[in-house]
């Protein structure tokens, strides 16, 4: 891009820029919890609340309010991973033009129905927000349309900057640092370029999750890097190659980077739902999760700082995987591979190890067990925790009460497949019956179980997975002579939880019965 605007003419364009025809100023609000959790206030930016639920309709807007009346009735045409995407299509129907938006086939679906219910018309090519932007030239030219770039274009970018200018309005006290996710630029462009004009003391920190780093590389290498792939969980941020003006900007205004994982970023989306009740996506959490890890790197106490908010369109599948790992991303959950020798009363006693571990309380968030071998037990487990690397302590406890174990806590393996996988056939598994039990979600419950049972009814399978309700739901295995049924009817009687016997259930016998 051959312009070369200063920081001068993108304020003027920024203070007369078009976008609350469709934008609404959104709220700047205190995330009090997570705040008080980090000893910093934390304010966040609600571009979560536009009418496409992302802060993209700005620079969208802004753009097309500015095109000529030959050009609107051409129509436009954008490549977007979704939330451009939305906003060009409000913006068009606002203006009355066509609008033509060729979207990644990995785009999640809320976002491609969302484009087709503001009217328009959805092209899905390619694997990445690169691959699109391809086709979309392509039609572009084919077809005499406009492009709207969802970033690299002075106008969009001016039209993103109106957040900063409304921060600024909106909170005039002391501000440390403002951060913003990366994608292709527009944002952080746009939000640095009115900061740095008005507030030139305020830090601007840039946010890119570590599988699409392309901004940070850029600005490293003094030049414009294009990454072979990028990851998908944060799919509005996941562009290879940054803009020129966008990358031009962001190396000279820009104060420093944070790169975060999924993990952090999962759960980000948790600290943002506790403190709002709202759930942003990926995209969106990736500030909050840098403001956590920028304090606990810093050591900061007592700043101010701004998270933008970027997005909200989250599919609900997804919600499934965020859940299951915001505990280990904020590691208040620790993941172990431990061994226990196959004998009688050694389950027992790790449960009691457990209940005894040095610190606050600690629940058992998982455990995954199936007989295998005639002289040790291996079961995966899950405890929560009270503060960062409190897991390899943990381990080595397991290990001086003889029970050796694996800290699994950051195995990518073991937290996306493995701890789904425990289990299988066992030849070990005699006279088992499969009972599925609701325990009360208390500490002792699983110790009543077990001191109920008879000493020679031995576990030859347990699957527990905490759900974050009052009760859990539990399957185990238990070895019960025949000649022992009349006993362990009593013994269900008197246990008192509520149970289902599955021992004749077609998908046992397929997947667990030798």
């Amino acid at each position: 891009m051959s312009l070369q605007l200063t920081p001068a003419d993108y304020l003027k364009k920024i203070l007369t820029a078009r976008v609350y025809d469709v934008a609404v100023e959104s709220a700047l609000e205190p995330a009090r919890a997570l705040g008080a959790r980090l000893g910093n206030t934390v304010l966040l930016k609600r571009e979560d609340q536009q009418p496409v639920f992302s802060f993209k309709l700005r620079g969208a807007y802004n753009k097309m309010a500015h095109l000529s009346a030959a050009q609107l009735a051409s129509g436009v045409i954008c490549a977007s991973a979704g939330n451009h995407a939305q906003g060009v299509a409000l913006g068009a129907r606002k203006l009355g033009a066509r609008a033509v938006i060729v979207m990644p086939v990995t785009t999640p679906q809320l976002k491609v129905d969302a484009v087709r219910a503001l009217g328009g018309e959805v092209v899905l090519q390619g694997d990445s927000y690169s691959d699109a932007y391809g086709h979309a030239l392509e039609l572009q030219a084919r077809e005499s349309l406009t492009f709207v770039h969802p970033f690299d274009d002075p106008d969009v970018i001016a039209g993103q900057g109106t957040i900063a200018m409304e921060i600024l309005r909106q909170h005039q006290g002391p501000i440390d640092a403002v951060f913003v996710a990366i994608g292709g630029g527009g944002l952080i462009s746009g939000v640095a370029n009115y900061i740095k004009a008005v507030r030139p003391e305020i830090r601007v920190i840039g946010v890119q999750m570590n599988d699409s780093d392309a901004m940070m590389q850029s600005v490293a290498a003094q030049e414009r890097v294009t990454l072979p792939d990028v990851g998908l969980f944060a799919d509005g941020t996941a562009v290879k190659l940054v803009g020129e003006e966008t990358f031009r900007i962001a190396r000279g205004l820009v104060d420093d980077f944070v790169v975060v994982d999924t993990d952090a970023v999962c759960a980000a989306i948790k600290d943002v739902f506790v403190d709002t009740r709202s759930i942003v996506e990926p995209s969106g959490a990736l500030a909050v999760a840098a403001i956590k890890q920028y304090v606990a790197t810093h050591k900061t106490r007592d700043e101010t700082y701004v998270a933008i908010l970027c997005g909200a369109n989250m599919n609900f599948d997804r919600l499934r995987f965020v859940a299951e790992r915001a505990e280990v991303g904020e590691e208040r959950e620790a993941l172990f591979a431990v061994t226990i020798p196959e004998e009688r009363g050694s389950f027992r006693r790790f449960c009691e190890l457990v209940g005894a571990l040095p610190g606050a309380s600690r629940n058992v968030t998982e455990f995954n067990y199936r007989i295998s071998d005639a002289a040790v037990a291996h079961v995966f487990v899950g405890l929560t925790t009270t503060a960062r690397g409190e897991s390899a302590t943990i381990a080595q406890t397991f290990g001086a009460h003889g029970f050796d174990a694996i800290d699994l806590t950051h195995d990518e393996l073991a937290k996306e497949h493995i701890r789904h996988m425990v289990g299988g056939r066992s030849g070990l598994a005699h006279d088992e019956r499969l009972l599925r039990f609701v325990f009360p979600e208390r500490p002792g419950a699983l110790l009543k179980f077990l001191s109920l049972m008879r000493p020679n009814w031995n576990i030859s399978l347990f699957h527990y997975r905490n759900q974050g309700a009052d009760y859990g739901r539990i399957l185990v295995g238990l070895q019960v002579p025949a000649a022992d049924a009349a006993a362990f009817d009593e013994f269900l009687r008197t246990l008192g939880y509520p149970w289902v016997e599955e021992t004749a259930n077609p998908v046992y016998r397929l997947f667990l019965r030798a």
